[in-house]
């Protein structure tokens, strides 16, 4: 029995991500955004990126790092000083990535 509520979990699931995300493909007309809206989009990316990325920066494992140097730590304020000059989000995870490789292979 409980297969069966998974199965109608993800069913539900891919239903309302599928009409979600095609809202604006199946209309027949266009529909504008706000320009608030438009502005506040700009910055989902970055703001995606920094969800997914701090804790990873900040935790290790769930705890805070038993080291007192990670490259982790020079990465991160590299890779943002670059987004904030360049507004590039490719050459931000670039950066930040080359610093942290650069860092680990120099500190073992």
């Amino acid at each position: 029995m409980t297969t069966a509520y998974v199965w109608m979990a993800v069913c539900g699931l891919v239903l309302i991500t599928v009409l979600t995300r095609s809202f604006f493909f199946l209309s027949r007309r266009a529909v504008p955004l706000p320009a608030w809206v438009e502005r506040g989009l700009r910055y989902a990316p970055m703001a995606a990126l920094a969800a997914v990325v701090l804790p990873g920066v900040l935790l290790e494992q769930g705890q805070w790092p038993s080291e007192a140097w990670d490259a982790r730590w020079l990465a991160t304020p590299v890779a943002m000083a670059y987004a904030w000059w360049r507004r590039d989000m490719l050459g931000t995870l670039l950066v930040g990535m080359t610093v942290y490789g650069v860092l680990r292979w120099l500190g073992g």
